[in-house]
């Protein structure tokens, strides 16, 4: 064995998230509300990272999210990678990238924006000219995914 290496238990069913960017993991947490559940889950922090330089990884045993869920978290962390664990194997792997459309996700920053007013979902697409700008579809606002506020 290398002793370089860092072995982490594997799990038989579930989620492993990884390419997490290491300050974007603790908002991974709590947007999944990983410390509400019971279900196993290892946590690796400012792992390194040839790509990356840093990286977060979680492993969620038991456990598979849905698209609303995985499109919450491409907001927070976007084109980390997914993989969907069953008898030790990965069955799927993909990357989650956040949709063209947020329906109900993020909070307009905008006090006068419609729906911070009235009983309404929030909408925003992304820009063409970045993806880390997305612009609410009501008040034509640009918010810095670094910068948005999750719906709760």
């Amino acid at each position: 064995m290398n002793k370089k290496e860092m072995m982490v238990a594997a799990i038989e069913n579930g989620t492993v998230l990884d390419h997490i960017p290491s300050d974007r993991l603790f908002d991974v947490v709590s947007l999944l509300h990983l410390d509400k559940m019971s279900n196993s889950v290892t946590i690796g922090y400012n792992l390194k990272s040839a790509v990356m330089g840093t990286k977060s990884i979680i492993k969620i045993a038991n456990k598979y999210f849905t698209d609303e869920e995985l499109n919450q978290l491409s907001v927070v962390a976007p084109n980390i990678s997914l993989c969907i664990i069953k008898d030790y194997e990965i069955i799927e792997k993909r990357m989650v990238v956040m949709p063209e459309e947020l329906v109900g996700i993020v909070r307009c920053p905008n006090p006068k924006c419609i729906t911070n007013n009235e009983p309404m979902q929030t909408r925003f697409k992304t820009t063409s000219h970045s993806s880390d700008i997305i612009r609410c579809s009501y008040c034509n606002k640009d918010v810095d995914l670094k910068d948005v506020c999750i719906v709760e």
